[in-house]
């Protein structure tokens, strides 16, 4: 892959592609045109083909995509076929469902432990993980080579607990409280806001249709 920008749009839609190419897959579809697969997507042919341009293009002409192939291409520049440790900070309702999550172990996502600063939940287990106490949380991340913290956390201590993390060398954050974090620029945050989803689909009710 060249060494160039590529659009946060592009970069949007590569799970969406990983996970249709993966059902075609599941389903023993040897391979699909562009076409085709913006059929099933509802994504034009033409987008789909400068999609797949940025990173090399994949296709053949008269043939179209081998699924397994592009299906694992799309998995690399995901960094799927890496692990990637994680721990939980908030160990509430919204970070113990995310700690039950299967799908994160399928696709390379460890979780390595479950934070919270609540004496009374310390010491509960989720699926087979102890929760700690965020005392421990500096001393955890360096020994257990953590890339990823999910702060399932209120605004007021995510902010304080995003500059802890930034100092232990945590190289992403997946953010579901409802603040922005100010944070280095080589962090990578992914800002999941629940209640901004809510509002997108009231505007769809509202105005008929949502983007």
């Amino acid at each position: 892959m060249d060494d160039k920008n590529i659009s946060q749009a592009v970069i949007a839609r590569l799970p969406r592609y990983y996970r249709y190419l993966g059902d075609l897959k599941d389903n023993g579809i040897e391979r699909i045109s562009s076409q085709d697969l913006s059929k099933l997507m509802k994504v034009t042919a033409s987008q789909i083909r400068q999609d797949f341009n940025n990173f090399g293009g994949f296709g053949q002409q008269g043939y179209g995509y081998n699924v397994e192939y592009l299906y694992d291409e799309i998995a690399k520049i995901l960094g799927l076929n890496e692990k990637h440790n994680l721990v939980i900070i908030g160990a509430g309702n919204l970070g113990q469902a995310l700690a039950n999550y299967m799908n994160f172990e399928r696709r390379g996502f460890i979780v390595k432990g479950i934070f919270d600063n609540n004496q009374a939940i310390c010491g509960k287990v989720v699926r087979g993980i102890s929760v700690q106490h965020v005392d421990g949380l500096e001393k955890f991340i360096r020994k257990n080579d953590v890339d990823i913290a999910v702060l399932t956390i209120p605004k007021e201590g995510a902010v304080k607990t995003a500059e802890v993390l930034a100092k232990c060398g945590v190289k992403a954050i997946w953010n579901f409280a409802h603040v922005d974090l100010n944070v280095p620029a080589d962090i990578v945050v992914e800002n999941v806001h629940l209640s901004d989803s809510l509002m997108k689909l009231s505007y769809g009710i509202v105005n008929g249709s949502v983007e």
